[in-house]
């Protein structure tokens, strides 16, 4: 059995009850848990004008977390690069690797990460960036990388420092493009899981070796709920597909504790569509998700999995944690 490394992706989630301060301190706690337990790193994803997400200043939350933290890996899954100039985030990261060395990861993606209307705000109405997402990300190596000191724009803190980059997506276009840059390749089948066997096939086929990485490296994000018994996790699973739910008919709510029942039960279209976004969610103890996590691994050929974790008891979630870690050891 071929082993894999373990990770996490947390979003900052705000449970119902609760604010964003609250949330940041669950997420401190979680990525100090997975550090104890021994996950190789936990990445945070930028979001905009969500309400119950408090992501959405990515690289401070990212400097935030690892100052709370010791050894583990602190990154971005992913920071919206069409949102920003290559420039500001070659700083940014660049400071972030400068306090804390060795531990900064910069994953990059092309979509929004929210609504037209609110990337229009972000980018000042300027939506054709997400055509420049090779040309920026290029460019971004380039700051990194530049040993010229005749350079007229130079970025410090980044120049010279060595901080690894990951594309992100959830299509067969961040595929080709991680393959053709010779970059390692996170996945996002926790929500987007439709064109996985694709994207898989296409960045293996078409990987060309880079100074940054002779192999292809294939990390996918799926949805894993741990518990003592399949039924627990099963139930406490319903917290997920609630929030789903409510992000397919636009009522966005927080975390919400389980129900035993599924708020859209008993409503074809949503029952589908929820189905649809979490056909990559892994439920059960730990026996049932070591089996079924293996064989995806197997499928296809994955290199690390990441989870994401929308548990609402904040103990549940540590749990989860750590019966994910310990199946998969």
């Amino acid at each position: 059995m071929k082993k894999i490394k373990l990770s996490a992706l947390d979003l900052a989630t705000v449970c119902k009850w609760q604010n964003a301060q609250q949330a940041i301190a669950r997420s401190v706690e979680a990525a100090q848990y997975v550090e104890e337990l021994g996950y190789e790193r936990i990445w945070f994803a930028e979001h905009h004008n969500m309400e119950h997400i408090a992501s959405s200043a990515t690289a401070v939350l990212i400097g935030h977390v690892a100052g709370k933290t010791n050894h583990i890996r602190i990154g971005s899954g992913g920071i919206m690069l069409p949102n920003h100039s290559p420039l500001v985030v070659t700083e940014q990261f660049g400071t972030l690797e400068t306090l804390y060395p060795g531990r900064i990861d910069l994953g990059l993606g092309r979509a929004p990460g929210t609504d037209q209307v609110t990337a229009m705000a972000l980018r000042r109405n300027n939506l054709n960036t997400a055509f420049y997402f090779k040309d920026d990300v290029q460019a971004l190596q380039h700051y990194f990388e530049n040993d010229d000191p005749s350079e007229k724009v130079r970025a410090f803190p980044g120049e010279g420092l060595d901080i690894p980059i990951y594309i992100l997506g959830s299509s067969t276009d961040s595929a080709h493009l991680a393959a053709e840059l010779g970059l390692p390749y996170a996945f996002a089948a926790h929500f987007a899981p439709a064109m996985l066997a694709q994207a898989a096939e296409i960045y293996r086929r078409e990987f060309k070796p880079s100074s940054h990485l002779k192999e292809p490296y294939f990390i996918v994000c799926v949805n894993i709920i741990g518990a003592n018994t399949t039924e627990e996790a099963d139930f406490l699973s319903s917290s997920l597909h609630n929030m789903f739910a409510g992000i397919i008919t636009n009522h966005r709510r927080p975390l919400s504790p389980p129900t035993e029942q599924t708020i859209y039960h008993g409503i074809p279209e949503i029952e589908r569509a929820v189905h649809s976004m979490t056909a990559c969610t892994f439920t059960g103890d730990k026996e049932t998700i070591k089996q079924d996590v293996y064989d995806f691994v197997d499928r296809y050929q994955v290199d690390e999995i990441m989870t994401t974790n929308y548990v609402y008891d904040n103990q549940k979630r540590l749990e989860s944690f750590r019966i994910i870690k310990e199946a998969l050891i």
